[in-house]
């Protein structure tokens, strides 16, 4: 896309994200990341009812007469968006691709982020962290990490979630709410790394996937090429064998990552790019409320 078409692109989104987050996402939002806990806001005057551990007594001394500690929600939170931009992503078979959704949903997110007064920072990630956008607050500054969504070059072509993961934990040093925008394709074991990570942080894994990954159509011979390796080969789809195979495969590879992230206590939810996915969203903030 020349840069024309990436701002067009980038204000549809946005018209769209900020909608949702005002009209939809915000309350369920705050409901479901709560802040880091209690922080100290004021002293006054006891008053019935009022716990007695909570009183002052440096306070209390000075005035000779009991005051407490009032404390409030420290609200504010730092989200980071891990963004899968392999080249699995670059796929489609319906409205939009695997990499278009990402982004409508990442941007969704940090809108509602926002509007909670929460910083936003971005990970993109292939096999290599590709790109790390420190978290900072402001419309311009989610523009800016749409407009890099929609026309970043990635160098790699293939997945590593794990290393994606580790990093995470290292270069975070206070906690955050992270949200991992992916397909999961990877052929390594990320599930040490992500329990690592959801210690520190809380980690929810967000599952973008395509429709023809579950079930394949019967139209007769296809030549299909494995974004990440380049691999290519001659399929015949009018094999219900194949066809059968491959759902087969994809109801393992569900298996394993409903595995992995119950293993690490990790709330996730998967979405096909035909799907609504406020639905799910709303579902994930529901559940977590």
């Amino acid at each position: 896309m020349d840069s024309a078409d990436v701002l067009k692109k980038v204000r549809k989104i946005e018209i769209k994200a900020r909608g949702l987050s005002q009209n939809i996402f915000a309350g369920q939002y705050h409901s479901a990341f709560k802040g880091r806990g209690m922080a100290f806001s004021e002293v006054r005057e006891y008053q019935f009812g009022d716990d007695v551990r909570d009183i002052d007594w440096n306070v209390t001394a000075r005035f000779h007469r009991p005051y407490v500690k009032v404390f409030e929600e420290e609200r504010e939170l730092t989200v980071m968006l891990l963004v899968d931009v392999s080249g699995s992503l670059d796929f489609g078979t319906t409205k939009q691709m695997k990499r278009d959704m990402a982004a409508e949903i990442a941007a969704t997110i940090a809108f509602s982020a926002i509007q909670n007064n929460d910083k936003i920072g971005v990970i993109f990630f292939s096999d290599r962290i590709e790109k790390y956008i420190p978290p900072k607050k402001g419309r311009k500054h989610i523009l800016y990490i749409i407009r890099e969504m929609l026309s970043f070059e990635p160098q790699s072509q293939k997945t590593d979630v794990g290393m994606a993961m580790a990093y995470l934990t290292r270069v975070m040093k206070r906690r955050c709410t992270s949200f991992v925008i992916s397909d999961f394709y990877d052929r390594k074991n990320f599930s040490q790394e992500m329990q690592i990570a959801n210690r520190k942080h809380d980690v929810v894994a967000v599952q973008v996937y395509d429709p023809r990954a579950k079930m394949l159509p019967d139209v007769g011979l296809l030549k299909v090429r494995d974004a990440e390796t380049g691999y290519e080969l001659c399929i015949d789809t009018s094999s219900k064998k194949l066809r059968l195979a491959h759902t087969r495969y994809w109801m393992e590879h569900q298996s394993e990552l409903s595995h992995t992230f119950a293993k690490g206590h990790i709330d996730w939810i998967s979405i096909a790019t035909n799907e609504d996915f406020v639905k799910s969203m709303m579902m994930l903030f529901r559940q977590r409320a």
